[in-house]
């Protein structure tokens, strides 16, 4: 039989208090505020609810994808002790496995400086993450160089694994025939001793809206939520680099 995601009751909205009722409850944090400043947030925080019930029908909506396509091809990968692996074998005792392609071929002399920020916010919470389902960091280059950049930023909770010839990098189109690499999140389920594809982030990029890079929602990387809680915002010009001059 094909998995069954586990499905959530989906909350009838309608059912729900108006959030703008909700705001009314806000309590100011700091003493002296302006009526202009007070009214603002308060709109601010129904916003703020609307949103996050907004991220809560879409995460229930997510899991409530019926069974995706069952992977047929025998992709090969190979782990730190030099093991060959099938991708049921990266799945482990879980019945979900996350992977994440990064940007690390053997053409490159470092790594994508985004895929390393996204990685290093999660090699923080990766022990957390491994208690719910397998994670595992999908590379082209050996794992030995990938665990040795790894050591570098002092990552101690990732788990790297090389993909066997390019054929997964290719299918999956991250790999283009002029060698530029791109990074992929995708979930997997286990389905008896088959695999199926659960999600993917599929934002294309004509889904991009002005100014924008077409980035998935939600944001998966905490480095843009956190800037897009301050004053300046993430800005239009400004991406992650390996190294800052600390002087």
């Amino acid at each position: 039989m094909p998995a069954r995601n586990p499905r959530r009751e989906i909350v009838d909205e309608a059912k729900l208090k108006p959030a703008g009722e909700l705001a009314k409850h806000r309590k100011a944090a700091f003493p002296n505020e302006s009526a202009e400043y007070s009214k603002a947030r308060e709109r601010l925080l129904a916003e703020e609810i609307d949103f996050r019930r907004r991220m809560t029908r879409l995460a229930e909506h997510r899991q409530a994808l019926p069974p995706g396509p069952l992977i047929e091809k025998d992709y090969r990968f190979r782990d730190a002790a030099g093991a060959d692996l099938g991708l049921i074998d990266l799945f482990g005792d879980h019945d979900t496995l996350i992977t994440y392609f990064w940007m690390f071929g053997p053409q490159r002399d470092r790594p994508c400086p985004m895929c390393t920020n996204w990685l290093g916010s999660v090699d923080g919470n990766a022990m957390d993450v491994k208690q719910r389902a397998a994670l595992k960091i999908l590379g082209r280059s050996p794992v030995a160089r990938q665990q040795a950049f790894a050591d570098e930023r002092g990552w101690r909770d990732l788990d790297f694994i090389q993909t066997v010839g390019d054929d997964y990098a290719i299918d999956l189109g991250l790999l283009t025939p002029e060698g530029d690499e791109y990074p992929a999140m995708v979930i997997y389920q286990r389905d008896g001793d088959a695999v199926r594809a659960f999600y993917s982030a599929e934002m294309p990029a004509e889904a991009a809206d002005p100014g924008q890079d077409p980035r998935t929602a939600p944001d998966i990387a905490s480095l843009w939520n956190l800037l897009d809680l301050t004053p300046e915002g993430r800005g239009t010009d400004w991406y992650p680099k390996l190294s800052y001059d600390r002087n």
